[in-house]
């Protein structure tokens, strides 16, 4: 059986590293204003600089674009494993589904990732790579849900408010830590975005988070990300203190994007990291 992988834009894999790796990509939407932009159309640095202007919004693929790609690739192959951002934050896994079961001749299995940005990407990139080695759907996601189990993900914001805007957090914790100044550790828990610690600065919501790779740490190889909203000299520079740090983690750089960055801001920092 010849098995396609879809993800969304949320994952933030490379368009090139996407292409290279046959991984078909359905945009989520950000609207400025009247205009609704995909987001893969929007460059990350532009994206920023209009959202110190005006606050935008975000919304999930339009049903008709998952179809219009299934029915697609009902052409071609016989199956389908699409992996999507968390379920808990948004409807794009929901419409996934939807659409493939509108769509005939083509078994499409949906994976919730109950996360977002590069550390989504993880999935998706491993199923991109046992699909080419032949594998089927079942397998593909069984290795998911193994990758799962060791998959850690924590990110800080610099101002809370964007999350209590988007009801991805409650009022009452965004007040707590605008009053504060506190700098709290999030993370997904039931697909949700929920604190998980509260920091006083960033250099030690920083350091804390590595504290956590720490215990993770060589009891297998792993791979790991930092992620940063438009701060990449401050990416690179933590990143080359992990490395020193971990030095048999392989270390990447991504983005949060512009439907993510919408709701976290400017300056918000993550790094996550799974068992390769």
């Amino acid at each position: 059986m010849k098995t396609a992988i879809v993800t969304d834009s949320t994952a933030y894999i490379p368009p090139q590293q996407a292409k290279d790796k046959g991984i078909h990509v359905v945009p989520l939407q950000i609207t400025f204003g009247n205009k609704a932009y995909p987001e893969t159309e929007l460059a990350v640095e532009e994206f920023y600089e209009k959202a110190r202007e005006e606050l935008p919004k975000t919304s999930q693929p339009p049903i008709g674009e998952f179809i219009a790609l299934y029915e697609k690739l009902a052409e071609q192959y016989d199956e389908v494993v699409a992996i999507h951002l968390s379920s808990g934050i948004s409807g794009t896994f929901a419409g996934s589904v939807q659409a493939g079961d509108l769509v005939d001749g083509l078994d499409v299995q949906v994976f919730d990732s109950e996360i977002a940005c590069a550390v989504q990407g993880f999935y998706a990139l491993k199923a991109a790579d046992l699909a080419a080695q032949g594998m089927d759907a079942k397998g593909i996601l069984a290795a998911l849900a193994e990758m799962k189990q060791s998959l850690r993900a924590y990110f800080m914001v610099e101002d809370l408010r964007h999350l209590q805007r988007g009801g991805r957090l409650s009022g009452a914790q965004a007040l707590v830590g605008s009053v504060l100044q506190i700098k709290p550790l999030l993370h997904f828990q039931d697909k949700l975005i929920v604190p998980y610690e509260k920091i006083r600065t960033r250099k030690k919501a920083m350091n804390r988070i590595a504290e956590e790779l720490k215990k993770d740490y060589g009891i297998a190889p792993l791979q790991a990300t930092v992620i940063h909203a438009n701060r990449l000299d401050e990416a690179k520079k933590w990143k080359a203190q992990l490395e020193s740090s971990f030095p048999d983690v392989e270390f990447t750089i991504s983005h949060f994007g512009p439907v993510i960055g919408t709701h976290l801001g400017e300056g918000a920092m993550g790094l996550g990291w799974a068992k390769k």
